[in-house]
Formats: structure tokens, sequence, C-alpha cells
């Protein structure tokens, strides 16, 4: 039997590494769950792991989420799963995407199941996709779990865009100051520089400070820049070790502004992911551990992982939530509410419509608390650069009168 590499996290978020010999890796990740670890990577001896797709090679959600309503329509209209990707590969102009759909209808024709070929491409098909195909299969409801699982995915893109919108305006705003303050330093300011020593006269403080910053940002240009790389390839090696990760994403919950918004997304994301596993008939434990991959953030990742261990104590879903302190109460209430009456599933997409909600506004709250920050922020930084060199023009003028 083949020998394979696993890497795995287990229920406190702790890295585990090794080798193990099985005739696949369906059962290397069995073995592993046994053994309260999740799997993360797993390839054959002497392979390089399988790892995310360089940028602009990865098939994007939206072509993704196309494929699976398309599927749907085509198993629901009657057609064999063999035929139906056999048409989606054939229409797909996405070359990647085409070559996967391509290799899955292989698979499935020689006899695997539709989940088990959608395992081989992890970077396409997640856990929560390929675990929900799984129970479509086993209930006979393929048709109806690929639907759910198109809804979910435009509504997980269509939140992800909000958050997307409300972070790039600032840092556009932001980039675009930084750059004019740089080409004002370095082009701009020794013009002014030259003119003031060929005029003779004593400077203000403030045209002082910004000469002195011109010829540092000059000088050291060729150091800043690299320096500044380096710094962010230092911070990137950081955050992917446990503590940095850990540190991070903890202090990212209590950012003043942003805080409450990535609180926000992350419950929307919790509760719609949950509600599509349970509604779709995946084991509630099996859903939670899936959902922890999803949350996006390690502090509520491990909320998630501490919750589902005290639910296989015995415990209900809504009190170790609760205890973790960063779900809301109106949450914890009404999971709390869903897991008495037998109606989880749909309280938990009540939950993410009304927080998908809260996102929409509380976008709009943080753009229109941003506008004024920073048309501050570019007047005291771009106009008092401006100012402070444009004060001796006025003294002379006066001298002149």
């Amino acid at each position: 039997m083949p020998i394979y590499k696993w890497e795995g996290k287990t229920l406190k978020g702790a890295i585990k590494k090794g080798e193990m010999e099985a005739p696949g890796e369906a059962a290397i990740r069995i073995h592993l769950r046994q053994q309260s670890v999740i799997p993360t990577k797993i390839a054959l001896k002497g392979k390089e792991f399988k790892i995310a797709l360089p940028f602009g090679k990865k098939v994007n959600q939206r072509s993704i989420a196309i494929f699976t309503r398309q599927l749907a329509t085509m198993i629901d209209a009657g057609l064999p799963l063999v035929q139906s990707l056999d048409i989606l590969s054939s229409q797909q102009e996405h070359k990647l995407f085409k070559n996967i759909i391509r290799e899955i209808r292989e698979d499935v024709e020689g006899g695997s199941t539709f989940a088990g070929a959608l395992k081989k491409h992890p970077a396409t098909f997640d856990d929560l996709y390929t675990n929900l195909v799984v129970a479509g299969e086993e209930g006979g409801i393929l048709d109806n779990i690929l639907t759910r699982l198109a809804n979910y995915i435009e509504k997980a893109e269509a939140l992800k865009k909000k958050v997307k919108s409300a972070m790039i305006y600032p840092a556009i705003i932001v980039s675009v100051a930084i750059l004019v303050v740089l080409i004002l330093m370095i082009f701009v300011i020794p013009v002014f520089e030259t003119m003031f020593k060929s005029a003779g006269q004593s400077l203000p403080l403030p045209t002082l400070i910004v000469l002195t910053m011109s010829k540092m940002i000059k000088k050291y240009i060729a150091v800043i820049i690299p320096a500044v790389i380096l710094l962010f390839y230092l911070f990137k090696k950081f955050y992917k070790t446990e503590a940095g990760k850990t540190l991070v994403d903890r202090l990212l919950l209590k950012l003043p502004v942003f805080g409450m918004l990535l609180k926000k997304v992350a419950v929307a994301r919790f509760a719609r992911t949950l509600g599509t596993l349970v509604s779709s008939g995946v084991p509630i434990l099996d859903g939670l551990l899936i959902v922890s991959k999803t949350a996006g953030n390690r502090t509520i990742e491990t909320a998630i992982l501490n919750a589902r261990a005290s639910i296989r104590e015995g415990e209900t879903i809504a009190e170790p939530l609760g205890r973790s302190e960063i779900f809301p109460p109106m949450v914890i209430q009404m999971i709390s509410v869903g897991e008495s009456t037998g109606a989880l599933d749909s309280m938990l997409t009540k939950i993410a419509d009304f927080y998908d909600d809260e996102v929409d506004v509380a976008v709009s709250n943080l753009t229109s608390l941003l506008e004024p920050f920073l048309m501050v922020f570019l007047g005291v930084v771009i106009g008092g650069v401006v100012i402070a060199m444009y004060l001796p023009i006025f003294q002379m003028a006066s001298a002149v009168q």
C-alpha cells in the first residue's frame, strides 16, 4: 500500500504531522477524525502537498455557483449525472475548471461516487461542498442539495463583496495620499528648497520640518521601500504561525469600528453555513467541524470547536456558544428556541438573513463615518505640506509690500 504524508489540527488548534500507510486518502481522513484530528493536507510521500493554485488560476466562486445551479437543473430534469457533467464540461470556458469537470466525469463513469470524485479537487470543492453532496447522494435528493449549495455560494459571495467594498474605499484613499506625499517630497519640495536658498531668508518652523523630511525620504528611499516589503513579509510569516494568527485575529475583533463589522460577518457566515448543513441532513457535530474551517477567524474557530467538544459531552448548542462571548445574546436565544422546537435549520437561516442586512447597514455606516475622517486626513497631510511650502512665499510677499 502507498504511504501518505499528512498534516492536521487538533480540536484545540495544535498542528500535527505524520506519515501513514493506507489504501487511499479516504482511509486516512477517517482514521485522523477518529483521533480528533482535522486533516488539512494529504499527499503521497515524495510528492508535494496539494496547495492553493496561483493567483488567476484558481476557479472563482461565481463559476462554481453557476456550475452547481446548472447541474441541479439537469439532474432535476432527469438527465444522468455523467451526461450532465459531459455537457457542462463541453460548455465551460474556464480552461482549468473545464479539465476538473472532465476528470470528475471520468471518475464517476469509472464507478466513483460524485462526492468521492469531488474530494480529489479540494482547492475547488471544499469540505462543505463535498459533505453536502454526500448527504444528497445518500438521501436521493442531490438536485435539492445542489440548489441549496448554489444559493449558499451566491449569498456568501455577496456578503464577501460587501465587506470588500467597505475595506477598499479607505485603502485606496490612504494609498493615493501616501503616493501624492511621496511625489511631493521627492520631486516638488527640492525645487522649493533651491528657491528658498537663493532668496536667503529665514524659514518658518513648518517649512524646515517639511524640508528635513524631504531630505530624509529622498536619501533613504532605497532603504525605506525594501524595509516596508520586508516588514510585510515578516508579518505574513508571523500570521501563518499558530500564535500569530491567534493574536492578530483576536485584535481584529477588538478594533473600534471594523471589529463589530467582522463579528457580524462571522455570525452571518456561521448561521448560513450551519443552517445549510443541518437542513441537508449533515450531523450537527460534523456540521460544526466544517463550519469552524469556514469561520475566517481563529478566535471564532476556537469558540466553535470548544462548543463542539461541549456538545459531544451532552450540552445543547446554545450553552457553549453563549459562554464564548463571541455570539450576541439574540443569536444564542434564537438558536436555543430552534433547538427546543426542532426548527434549528430555519432559525439559523433567519439569523443569517438578519445579519446579512446588519452587514449592509454596518458597511453603509462605516463608509459614512470614514468619509469625514479621510477628508480630514487628506487635508492635514497634503494640505499641511502645501501650506508649509507656501509660508515663506507669503512672508516674501509681505516683505515686498
